[in-house]
């Protein structure tokens, strides 16, 4: 009988390193979660996950960025909405006045007290700093607002952000008109209040009526020749039927930026649905290609932990062998 190591301790060893060999990998994946985990466990789908994950992480930043947005464009619709509420009130004033015997001064004591309301509601419709209905000396009226909205990969393998714009911010054709209003107030000093629809005298100049009215003046822009909306008792009738016409065509434009606001933020809201399910099918994607199947590999894990014990027990066996040479060898 030979005292060398035998075949069959041989091949015992040979199964139980292999049965070690897949417990490590099979015990990685349980505890990862991942079978493919780093690039040598299967380089082209690691290449996959890796970008898919990247990209997802553009995703969310873009997602954070709508909900900024919609939150912004929210604020700025409230501000409208508000704006047209008051400016009803004073279109009801007017025509109030417009009755014999009314005393005008007392109503013009409530119009002052509805125009001041107007810029309050105007200036606090802010959003993180950021406020999309009054125009200021840093803002460009004509500039479109941008808003991330979407990260797109092309087939190339370049890449670009989409953008939403407020659609309504558009270069005016010619000369500026009413329709050119977008905001709630123009205080530039560059202007004339023209791109605020309360602050535009471009209503007035239009509907042709003998002054140059005004729901309000622009704090810092040219204001010569416009006329605040007021009552006294030596107003007449006349004037207030053209402040009422005056009055009707703000509301007119107000309703339109109120639609464009409302419109945008829908976009912004449909946009957002399909980011979030972008994202969530990379990820089921992702998953797919990577992750382990967990009752799968526990299961895997625990036939190998009892071959593990078939192939101990197999070892332990070969190895008594020599046992029994050993005792042979204890007579002499």
């Amino acid at each position: 009988m030979s005292i060398y190591q035998r075949v069959s301790v041989d091949a015992a060893l040979h199964v139980l390193r292999d049965i070690n060999r897949k417990m490590d990998v099979t015990q990685n994946h349980v505890t990862t979660g991942q079978r493919v985990a780093k690039a040598s466990d299967n380089a082209v789908y690691w290449s996959v996950a890796t970008t898919a994950r990247t990209d997802n992480k553009a995703i969310s930043a873009v997602q954070d960025a709508l909900g900024m947005a919609a939150a912004t464009m929210g604020t700025a619709y409230t501000g409208v909405q508000n704006v047209i509420d008051v400016v009803s009130e004073i279109k009801a004033k007017l025509v109030a006045a417009s009755e014999d015997g009314v005393d005008k001064d007392k109503i013009n004591e409530e119009l002052k007290q509805l125009q001041e309301r107007l810029r309050s509601v105007s200036e606090s419709a802010t959003f993180n700093s950021d406020n999309w209905v009054v125009l200021n000396n840093d803002a460009t009226p004509t500039q479109p607002r941008q808003i991330p909205a979407s990260f797109i990969r092309n087939a190339d393998g370049t890449v670009s952000v989409g953008m939403l714009s407020y659609h309504i911010d558009n270069t005016p054709v010619g000369s500026t008109t009413s329709k050119d209003a977008r905001y709630l107030i123009d205080d530039r000093a560059t202007g004339t209040g023209e791109y605020g629809v309360l602050t535009s005298d471009h209503f007035a100049t239009e509907l042709g009526v003998s002054q140059n009215y005004v729901l309000m003046t622009s704090k810092n822009g040219t204001t010569t020749g416009q006329v605040v909306i007021s009552l006294s008792s030596t107003t007449t009738q006349g004037q207030v039927s053209e402040m009422i016409s005056v009055v009707d065509a703000a509301l007119s434009q107000l309703t339109t930026v109120g639609s464009a606001f409302g419109a945008l933020e829908k976009r912004i809201n449909l946009q957002n649905d399909f980011a979030t399910k972008l994202h969530d099918n990379n990820t089921a994607g992702i998953g797919r290609l990577v992750d382990a199947d967990m009752e799968e590999e526990s299961s895997r894990l625990k036939a190998l932990q009892t071959q593990q014990q078939l192939g101990l027990q197999s070892l332990n066996i070969a190895n008594a062998t020599y046992d029994t040479v050993r005792q042979l060898f204890q007579n002499f």
